[in-house]
């Protein structure tokens, strides 16, 4: 969900065997009522490091995207996640480890996220014919069924042209055919500039589609020349991108506000040299100038809340100007969200939060959202 995850990556975590007996499947509307949408990214290979599922805590969590699978350019997906023998929370793989926490948590809702930033060619080759369209609805709905999952998140980052996202499109409607909204979600994540949303037809996607996930973060990074808010709510000049901004366009196409989930980054980006938005930086701190949240404030620096952008930072220390999300702005969104009639929050990820107390970011965003 975001681009290259933190470090070296070790295989993928196995699905694990499913359990005998499914534990009861809650109807959207049962969700609804317990909560609002409060999601989070669970990469699988965190495992290797012990953050394993039943580390996040599921009291502020209504669903999880479980990421990634791969998809090949033939339309089907990898089958390497299929049997698994490690065990993970003392049953056997990451999804054996969740459906237990389905069964402790009723309304909790687990979706198989496919692809991600590196899939990009594999979904503009799969999405080009009708065959391999069809390769991937059925093989996404095996997987989702041999495992009991909730539905799928199809993170293609995304079409960069009139004839691809038609083929986007079609590729939902092919999807909805084997993955139907009585049974299942389908997720899929957007991005927010509009010169990468202006190939996808917004009014359309929503007749398939149970949510999107607006990435409303890296809108700077080491690609910039100058350092900047890299998640703000709200811009201070024209031209600024920002996660406001984002939903101001989408609504004005019609889109569903419900349908709507903001992102919050579970990560800073840091820009050695500068003090501020807008100042000049020589290099970037941490891995590939990103610092994970549960790391942040960096050590000798004190945290500072952006109140106009809705941004937190901190200055000097390893990182330079490091910016990010904090439980303060992290409510702001929340309380935008109520505002706004969205759908709620997803997180990125929620593995690198501090999963309790009053540093979290889920927790905070959770509270926000349900008015406490």
């Amino acid at each position: 969900m975001s681009r290259t995850p933190f470090g070296p990556v070790p295989p993928p975590i196995p699905y694990g065997r499913k359990p005998p007996e499914p534990p009861r499947r809650p109807s959207l509307a049962d969700t609804a009522e317990i909560m609002s949408v409060n999601a989070v990214y669970y990469p699988n290979y965190r495992a290797y490091r012990g953050e394993t599922p039943a580390t996040l805590n599921y009291k502020c969590i209504s669903h999880v995207y479980y990421a990634y699978a791969h998809v090949n350019a033939d339309g089907f997906l990898s089958d390497e996640l299929a049997d698994g023998t490690m065990e993970v929370d003392g049953v056997n793989g990451c999804l054996g480890s969740f459906m237990v926490l389905k069964d402790k948590f009723p309304h909790l809702k687990v979706l198989l996220s496919i692809g991600g930033v590196d899939s990009s060619q594999s979904f503009r080759i799969l999405s080009e014919t009708a065959a391999r369209r069809d390769n991937f609805a059925k093989s996404a709905n095996l997987l989702v069924r041999e495992a009991r999952l909730d539905g799928i998140d199809i993170d293609w980052q995304h079409p960069d042209d009139a004839q691809q996202g038609s083929n986007f499109l079609s590729l939902l409607a092919t999807v909805r055919l084997y993955l139907p909204s009585e049974e299942y979600m389908v997720v899929v994540p957007l991005p927010t500039n509009s010169w990468a949303l202006q190939h996808i037809d917004l009014p359309k996607i929503q007749e398939y589609v149970d949510l999107v996930n607006l990435m409303a973060y890296d809108f700077s990074g080491p690609w910039r020349p100058t350092a900047g808010h890299h998640a703000q709510l709200y811009r201070a000049q024209e031209g600024e991108n920002s996660g406001s901004a984002a939903v101001e366009h989408i609504l004005s196409t019609g889109f569903p506000a419900k349908k709507i989930l903001l992102g919050i980054p579970v990560y800073g980006r840091s820009f050695i040299g500068a003090a501020a938005p807008g100042d000049q930086y020589h290099s970037n701190g941490g891995e590939d100038g990103i610092f994970e949240y549960k790391a942040l404030p960096r050590p000798g620096t004190q945290e500072v809340v952006d109140i106009e952008r809705c941004a937190a930072v901190c200055v000097g220390g390893d990182g330079g100007f490091v910016t990010y999300d904090n439980p303060e702005t992290v409510a702001m969104k929340g309380r935008y969200c109520k505002e706004q009639g969205l759908g709620g929050l997803f997180y990125w990820t929620g593995t690198a939060d501090i999963t309790n107390g009053p540093r979290s970011l889920v927790e905070s965003g959770f509270r926000a959202l349900h008015g406490s």
